[in-house]
């Protein structure tokens, strides 16, 4: 009953935001207030739980996607977006432009959390798009297939690195063999996929679009690209650090407040706004209202992101998740796929790659000494299962939307279908490491 009351709030906010033109917000609101009440959530609570929803997903990302936006919108204005773009086209030319930024998503994705990674680089993939009138879905999938793969498969990712612990995994080896599945799933979803959509358009936010600029008048290459990826560099420095040992006392309080992301954005933005901003020769003030013209375009994507977290929180709330894999748990299949499967239905009907992760570790780890599968493997296989088939209850498929400015029918398309391929490859993967292991 809970998995059709699921379907039917879906396909309803499909229909309001299609077929009814409804503002993607007000739809999210309408719908997650009557999932609450279909689903069970006590009257007095609906709206409450609606709320936390919405301040729980804010929360996390609105620093980061706003100063994220600004940063974009500044190496764009200033020339730098089209000063990395020259110096990645000479090296790569236009035919390898899409291994190019794949290779650069797969690197920066390793240590940067998805949204942080996300909001950072698809400038870079607009400014290639502009710059040299390619398509931006064609070039830019595979950079954020690599982004992906490394949120669901790797450490030190939130998602991952708690799935090592719940099922007692050795981080190093799962590391390893996240690798081994990484690489494949990347270039299927990313470049051999991509050919099959290369004729999409889309029109991404003119926010991160700017007039070519003469060749004397822009940043230098070094200056350009620091400026731009500060944010990775710093987070980098801090994973490392982390993994040789944390520092105890002050140095290990200092450390964690300079790793958030959120203080990352706001040193790499002031650096930025003097080294690409005022040093350039911009006014302070001009600056200013570069800012002040990505908060105008970043807030349409801030209230679709609210949206999708306040429709997560009544399914999280409802307890629908454990009542789903309840009857999965005594299924006659191989345990890994078991896992992927548990992981994949709770992605699909919450839209949350983490809690699918999260809760399906939560169901497989008491019985993880029974069923006699690989802890490493297992992690691995309820990654990729978190990642399956992402469309409108995810807010990661709402900024890649809105950010390239498609329609539902496209996003499902090229993003869902995506995620979709990293996740079956990531499955078949497990399973061939299985044989050999």
């Amino acid at each position: 009953m809970s998995l059709l009351t699921i379907l039917f709030c879906i396909v309803v906010l499909v229909l309001l935001i299609t077929w009814g033109k409804v503002n993607p917000f007000l739809a999210f609101i309408i719908v997650s207030l009557l999932t609450g009440i279909m689903l069970g959530v006590p009257l007095s609570e609906v709206t409450t739980v609606v709320e936390n929803g919405i301040g729980g997903m804010l929360g996390g990302l609105v620093i980061v996607i706003v100063l994220g936006a600004m940063l974009g919108k500044l190496v764009a204005e200033s020339g730098a977006a089209q000063s990395i773009t020259n110096v990645l086209m000479r090296l790569f030319g236009t035919r390898k432009i899409q291994w190019a930024l794949m290779t650069t998503g797969f690197v920066v994705g390793i240590p940067l959390f998805y949204n942080v990674g996300f909001v950072l680089l698809v400038p870079l993939i607009f400014s290639v798009a502009y710059q040299y009138k390619l398509k931006a879905v064609y070039i830019g999938l595979p950079m954020l297939a690599a982004l992906s793969v490394t949120h669901g498969f790797l450490p030190p990712h939130p998602s991952p690195t708690a799935l090592v612990g719940q099922l007692n995994a050795d981080m190093g080896l799962t590391l390893i063999y996240g690798f081994c599945l990484a690489i494949p799933a990347i270039i299927l979803a990313g470049p051999v996929y991509s050919r099959a959509i290369r004729q999409m358009e889309s029109r991404p936010l003119s926010t991160f679009q700017a007039e070519p600029m003469p060749e004397d008048q822009l940043p230098g290459g070094f200056n350009s690209f620091f400026s731009a990826l500060l944010p990775v560099l710093l987070l980098v420095v801090v994973a490392v650090w982390q993994l040789l040992g944390t520092p105890k006392g002050a140095a290990g309080e200092v450390l964690a407040f300079v790793g958030n992301p959120s203080v990352v954005m706001i040193i790499a933005l002031i650096y930025a706004t003097f080294s690409i901003g005022i040093g350039q020769g911009k006014k302070m003030k001009t600056v200013m209202n570069h800012y002040a013209e990505a908060i105008k375009d970043i807030s349409p994507i801030l209230l679709i992101v609210a949206g999708a977290g306040a429709l997560k929180q009544v399914f999280v709330v409802s307890g629908v998740s454990t009542e789903l894999v309840a009857g999965l748990q005594n299924w006659n299949i191989h345990p890994l796929v078991l896992g992927w499967l548990i992981a994949g239905i709770i992605r699909v009907c919450i839209g949350s790659a983490t809690v699918a992760g999260l809760t399906a570790a939560g169901i497989l780890a008491p019985v993880m000494q029974d069923v006699g599968a690989d802890p490493n493997l297992m992690v691995l296989s309820v990654g990729a299962g978190s990642l399956l088939f992402s469309h409108v209850n995810d807010s990661g498929f709402w900024m890649y939307k809105e950010y390239f400015n498609l329609s539902v029918k496209d996003t499902i398309k090229s993003w869902s279908v995506m995620e979709t391929i990293v996740s079956v490859v990531g499955l078949i993967g497990v399973l061939i490491l299985d044989v050999f292991l």
